[in-house]
This record gives structure tokens, C-alpha cells and sequence, in this order.
């Protein structure tokens, strides 16, 4: 074998219940000293340290004041930007430096404490952190989103991925109550596998009819307990390093964990210029690339864990690889990000933590999916106990070309997917529409009658015919 082949060695995960809990620069040491320990390296030889960007605290210089913490001088540091992709793309920027022989080990840490951040705001206290960042960075998202989507107030993921839902619900032929059943039977073994992690936020198994009845809709046709938990006290660690460094280190085969394969790709940005609202291009493309760069195919693969915060997330993999979703295999090694938890962008560390875990235990090949934005970016990643393959790259192997968005409209159109905004109280707000217009193009609506929300609820709005009014700062349909 190649000593510069990268191998992941050491794992860390923690959750932390106990509230206010600690800081993130606090569980970032954590779970960096517990992964290297694993690893049988000392943290002052990290060559790379690597962090994904958190939600909960802005510091004034993430890597360094780690760097500190540990004692450690890398040569190579990254803070990510925010996505659920990030995980993946600093593990693969990490994988491709070893093997290229620029470092030897790497570490790539990420942790949220928003539990603990809600903690202080309900006892009315200011969250006492250390080294904030003066002053505060702009929030770290690489494109704000489209004018039009501000105005209609469409840049909340718990609105964009019901509106894909619906696109896709709509386009097989399935009715309202229909969509719920099937995604209660598709989730709730999700709850069982959390029910079995110690690392998860929530361990209850739920039934099918537990998940999508009886608990508030967040944006519909979603309710609570089929999204992702946001607001948890959690981080995780791996360590990559060269093979040579590993054998020097005892690290015995049996523990090694390769990415055999990894690739990249996105959708459009804006939900509304995508092609076809219920269906990914992206994902297809970027699973063919990582199971061909790896060497491997769906079958070879012993487990999997595909990215969960939003049932459409789910549905628009299985739908590209042409995975049951009730293969025998399951969707998640974690309990998914409804129910083991989803920390902001990290959730893919505690995914692959998990995965090289199991791998070490049983041998063999596994799939760890990760997804940014609105379903915009995408990577799948192919780990496995057998060195092979090939790495691949943070270069998109797809992008999707854009259907033009039209920020103001007055005529008919027809909805091609929608949403039912919900307040706390329980109660619709407004409905959200994406409309396809007559020369092809796309437009937001805004619906605000409350008899009109409620047939959007009880009856398939898409492929409707609307008549939207623009008001000067946003289309409002009627019908």
C-alpha cells in the first residue's frame, strides 16, 4: 500500500443533556482530544486542524483558539462555510492533502450548542462565551438568497422543503393523506436505530402514525417529529492519516477505515428555478461518480446513511440510486437528523463517525450522503475497510442549468409546488407558492385567505391554475 494512502483512525462524538451545557470551543476540545486519542496521536502532531462553521457562537479565530487549547501548531487550517455539506468537503480536502503527501494527519472537528444557547435566552441571561468575534462576521452562507425569495420570505429550509414535497407528491400521482402514511412508515425505523444510539438527541421509537399525526405542522404538509432537531448540544470528530504515519502509530489494519470515493455536485440554487421542483439531477450524477471512483455499486454496499433533515431529502435519493426505502438496509446508522439530532452543518461528522464504527466492527463498504442548502448541494462518499478506488474531488461533477425567475407577475399561472406556513400557536399563517408562468419561467405567490388555506390543506393544489396580483413587493394568488 502507498504510505500516503489516507485512512480514518480515530472518532469522537458527544452529546451533552445537562443544560446550560458547555461552549463549543469547550466540546470542540472534547471530541478533538478523544478522536486522537483514539487515533494514538498526540495532538500537538496535528499537521491540519479543521472545523466546521458553527451556528452558536461567532469566535474571533475558531482554529486558532482550538489550535490553542490543544497545544498543537498545523501547518494547514480551514473553517468551513455553512452546510450540511461541509463535513464531507473538509474530509475530502483533508484525504486529498495526505495522499498528494502535503500532511499526515488531519483533524476536522465540528459542534453546536443551540440547546444550551435557548437554556440562557428562556432564563433571560446573555450567553457567557469566550472570545467573540468584534466585530460579529457576516453569517457564513456562500450566496444570500435570490431578491425574490426574501420578499416572499422563502429562505427558511422548513418552508423550501415542503414546497418540493408537494412537487413530488404531485407528480406521482399520490394524494395528501396518502404522501403522510408512506412518510411515517419511511421514518419511523429511523426512531428505532436513534432509539439505539447513545449519541442521539431524541431515543423514543415512534410509530408510522406517531410521526405525522398528532404532533403541529412546522411548515406543511411537515409536522414536528419528521424534521430535523436543530436546537441539540453536540460534536463530533474524525482524524485522517497517512497510512505510514498509521502503522507507525500500532494502528492495527482492522481499524482503518478508506474513502474508497467521494464526489460533488449541485442543483440550482434558487428552489424555484429547478428544473423539476420534485426530482434532484444532481443526485444521480453525484452518487454515479462516487460509486464509479470508488469502484463499487448499490449492492456492495453493507450500510448507509443518507441525509434525513426533511423527508424529500430522503425521497429524491432513494428516487435517483433507485433504493426502496424500506431496503432491509436502512437509511441511517445514526437515527437520522429528526432524531439522533442535526447540529447545523455537522451532522455528516457524527454520520461518518458512526459509519467507520460500524465498518470496523463488521468489515466492509458503506454510503455517507450529505446535502447543503435548500437540496442544492450534494455529496456521497463511499468509506470502506478495503484501501482501493479513487479519491475524486470538490469539483462539481453536475451542475443544473436555472429556470428563470420572475421577482414580480401579474396573469395566470400554474402551482408547481406549495407550503402552509405555521406560527407557534399552532395556526396557518400564509401559503407560499412557486408557480410555473406561461413563457416557461417561474414566480413566488404569497395565498392569505383563510378559506383559500384551508382547501390548499385538505385538497392537491398543484397543477391549479392561479391568477397572481403583484402588490408592488409580491405576487398574491387567488383562484
Amino acid at each position: 500500500m502507498d504510505p500516503r494512502t489516507p485512512c480514518l483512525i480515530g472518532t469522537a462524538q458527544r452529546t451533552v443533556r445537562d443544560q446550560p451545557g458547555p461552549e463549543p470551543l469547550d466540546l470542540w476540545e472534547d471530541v478533538a482530544r478523544e478522536a486522537a486519542r483514539e487515533a494514538r496521536l498526540p495532538v500537538g502532531r496535528l499537521d491540519s486542524i479543521q472545523l466546521v462553521y458553527t451556528d452558536s457562537w461567532q469566535y474571533d479565530s475558531p482554529v486558532g483558539r482550538l489550535a490553542d487549547r490543544l497545544g498543537a501548531a498545523p501547518r494547514h487550517r480551514a473553517y468551513s462555510m455553512v452546510s450540511g455539506t461541509a463535513p464531507q468537503l473538509l474530509i475530502g480536502e483533508a484525504a486529498g492533502r495526505i495522499a498528494a503527501g502535503e500532511l499526515d494527519s488531519a483533524l476536522i472537528a465540528g459542534a453546536e450548542a443551540l440547546a444550551t444557547r435557548r437554556a440562557y435566552r428562556q432564563a433571560g441571561e446573555h450567553v457567557p462565551w469566550s472570545h467573540p468575534a468584534d466585530p460579529k462576521p457576516p453569517y457564513g452562507w456562500e450566496r444570500p438568497p435570490h431578491p425574490a425569495e426574501l420578499a416572499h420570505e422563502l429562505f427558511l429550509p422548513v418552508h423550501t422543503y415542503p414546497i418540493m414535497e408537494t412537487a413530488r407528491r404531485a407528480s406521482l400521482g399520490m394524494s395528501i393523506n396518502e404522501e403522510m402514511v408512506d412518510r411515517g412508515r419511511m421514518m419511523a425505523p429511523m426512531t428505532e436505530v436513534a432509539a439505539a444510539n447513545p449519541h442521539a438527541w431524541r431515543r423514543t421509537a415512534r410509530t408510522p402514525e406517531e410521526l405525522v399525526t398528532g404532533n403541529r405542522f412546522i411548515g406543511w404538509p411537515y409536522t414536528r417529529n419528521t424534521v430535523a432537531v436543530g436546537e441539540v448540544d453536540q460534536a463530533a470528530a474524525v482524524v485522517l492519516v497517512a497510512a505510514g504515519l498509521a502503522d507507525r502509530l500500532g494502528v492495527p489494519h482492522d481499524q482503518r477505515v478508506y474513502l474508497r470515493g467521494w464526489a460533488y455536485g449541485e442543483d440550482t440554487w434558487e428552489v424555484a428555478a429547478r428544473p423539476a421542483l420534485g426530482a434532484s439531477q444532481a443526485i444521480g450524477r453525484t452518487a454515479e461518480a462516487a460509486f464509479a471512483r470508488a469502484g463499487l455499486g448499490l449492492d456492495d454496499i453493507h450500510a448507509l446513511d443518507l441525509y434525513s433533515c426533511f423527508a424529500i431529502a430522503l425521497r429524491q435519493a432513494c428516487d435517483a440510486i433507485k433504493l426502496d426505502p424500506l431496503d432491509r438496509r436502512g437509511l441511517t446508522v445514526t437515527g437520522g437528523l429528526p432524531y439522533a439530532g442535526g447540529p447545523s452543518s455537522d451532522y455528516v461528522l457524527h454520520s461518518t463517525a458512526t459509519m467507520a464504527g460500524l465498518l470496523r466492527a463488521q468489515q466492509g463498504h458503506g454510503l455517507v450522503t450529505g446535502v447543503g442548502m435548500h437540496l442544492t448541494k450534494h455529496t456521497y462518499a463511499i468509506w470502506s475497510t478495503d484501501p482501493g478506488g479513487t479519491l475524486g474531488d470538490a469539483a462539481p461533477v453536475f451542475t443544473a442549468d436555472p429556470v428563470k425567475i420572475v421577482a414580480l407577475y401579474d396573469g395566470p399561472a400554474t402551482v408547481a409546488g406549495y407550503t402552509v406556513t405555521y406560527g407557534r400557536d399552532g395556526a396557518p399563517e400564509k401559503g407560499i407558492l412557486v408557480v410555473d408562468l406561461p413563457d416557461g419561467g417561474r414566480a413566488h405567490a404569497h395565498v392569505l385567505e383563510a378559506e383559500l388555506l384551508a382547501e390548499a390543506m385538505s385538497r392537491e393544489l398543484v397543477g391549479r391554475r392561479v391568477r397572481l396580483a403583484a402588490d408592488g413587493k409580491v405576487n398574491v394568488a387567488r383562484w
